[in-house]
């Protein structure tokens, strides 16, 4: 039987709600979040994060965002491009709406094209 969820995990699902199809998945003590298979959120430390790239970056910064740090256990601190959404945003799925939108937008960039299978001489 499958855990709940927990609060903040399942009010960003209604958030992200008119994005598309949304599934979540368990990961490394948190938990990720996919639109249409699109890898575009997280939330981790009992906070709510978004990706974000070169070109989205700064609206979240001007909004007030803050970037999501991981510790390692060596002590290294490493800052990945995922970012805080402001207060308002986490009051509806309109106020959430545009965020999500660059979250998605910023995933489509960063998507990897697909390896060409390789043909093999006869």
């Amino acid at each position: 039987m499958a855990r709940p969820l927990p609060e903040l995990v399942e009010h960003a699902c209604e958030l992200f709600a008119p994005l598309g199809t949304i599934r979540v998945k368990a990961m490394f003590g948190g938990y990720g979040f996919y639109c249409d298979e699109l890898f575009f959120a997280i939330v981790a430390y009992e906070t709510l994060y978004l990706k974000a790239d070169a070109d989205s970056a700064e609206a979240f910064r001007q909004s007030g965002g803050e970037p999501f740090h991981v510790t390692y256990k060596d002590g290294r601190t490493e800052t990945m491009n995922y970012w805080t959404v402001p207060e308002e945003a986490m009051e509806s799925s309109a106020e959430m709406l545009p965020w999500g939108r660059l979250a998605l937008e910023a995933a489509v960039r960063g998507r990897k094209p697909k390896k060409k299978p390789s043909r093999v001489k006869a």
